[in-house]
């Protein structure tokens, strides 16, 4: 198997007039996680759908798995070698947990008799195995839904919006999971619109505006491309931001807060001589801050729109 468990080159898809993706590239190493974020309508699902063999490219090299999907007679071969998980969990709400796992068995032709036993208790879904699938939380049935997945050991899993309208504990929960697949080997192909989910599991992410990538690289690449380290104090009273204002060269005042923007490298000598010149003039922030641009900065800046993480904040 090569090194690359997906390679696209030239990837294009039209509707008519309205280009979807316009001559995308990217390779995904194995055994790694690759996240591609975007706006909604950036083409994400389109790409996903592509890659997965349920929709035609209309030009382009996709490999998967080292097959090419656009051949007919690999179909088989790419469907095999993948797991996919929707932005909605696919689980029968007439049968219980057991039975979805055993379902997916039967389809799948896998024939071991621990496997249900083994993905139920690995997915902490063992006290509510027999139960109706629809009495399920919305965590639970994301962990159903992947464990189910996993049925047929997949090498590559798609995830497109795995964590969408869950809790923080049930999205951590999932993100514990997709680090211990990828500690077995499984590759992961990763579309969110939470933008600390990208963060905190990718290891390359690629940014995909109107059809077109227009950033890859790792989490930390991104965000150093972005100027914008600075220090935020607060300040109790409008006189001491006042004096702050004029003393502290480039920058940038927020009445309404009582706060003061100040560029900065963010290291602790610079820290220390901004301190220092706040001290030698009577001067005490209430509170103090250094801001590092994050992956929403990076967001807002390479499509020109907060993220929908930013918007819910």
């Amino acid at each position: 198997m090569t090194s690359s468990a997906i390679a696209v080159s030239g990837l294009r898809k039209a509707y008519g007039d309205k280009v979807v993706l316009d001559g995308i590239d990217f390779d995904v190493a194995a055994g790694s996680v690759f996240s591609m974020l975007g706006p909604n309508g950036a083409g994400k699902t389109t790409t996903v759908n592509i890659l997965t063999t349920l929709m035609a490219a209309d030009a382009g090299t996709v490999l998967v798995a080292g097959h090419d999907v656009t051949a007919a007679t690999a179909t088989r071969a790419v469907r095999a070698a993948i797991g996919v998980t929707g932005q909605f969990a696919a689980v029968d709400d007439l049968l219980s947990g057991r039975e979805n796992l055993q379902m997916m068995a039967d389809l799948k032709r896998v024939r071991s008799p621990r496997l249900v036993a083994q993905l139920l208790e690995r997915f902490d879904l063992t006290e509510s195995a027999d139960k109706l699938a629809a009495t399920y939380s919305g965590g639970m049935r994301r962990k159903l839904d992947l464990a189910m997945t996993l049925v047929g050991d997949p090498r590559i899993i798609f995830l497109d919006e795995p964590t969408t309208g869950l809790d923080p504990r049930s999205r951590r929960t999932m993100w514990g999971i997709v680090r211990e697949l990828v500690a077995d080997g499984t590759t992961i192909f990763l579309t969110t619109q939470y933008l600390d989910e990208a963060d905190q599991l990718a290891d390359r992410i690629a940014v995909l505006d109107q059809g077109r990538l227009v950033a890859h690289g790792t989490p930390d690449e991104l965000k150093r491309r972005m100027p914008g380290t600075h220090v935020r104090l607060r300040f109790t009273d409008p006189a001491d931001l006042d004096t702050a204002a004029r003393i502290l060269a480039g920058s940038t005042r927020d009445d309404q807060e009582l706060t003061l923007r100040v560029p900065s490298d963010g290291e602790s000598r610079s820290l220390r001589a901004l301190l220092d010149v706040l001290d030698e003039h009577l001067l005490n922030a209430r509170e103090f801050a250094v801001h590092t641009p994050d992956l929403d900065d990076v967001f807002l800046a390479l499509t020109g729109r907060p993220s929908a993480e930013a918007i819910a904040k």
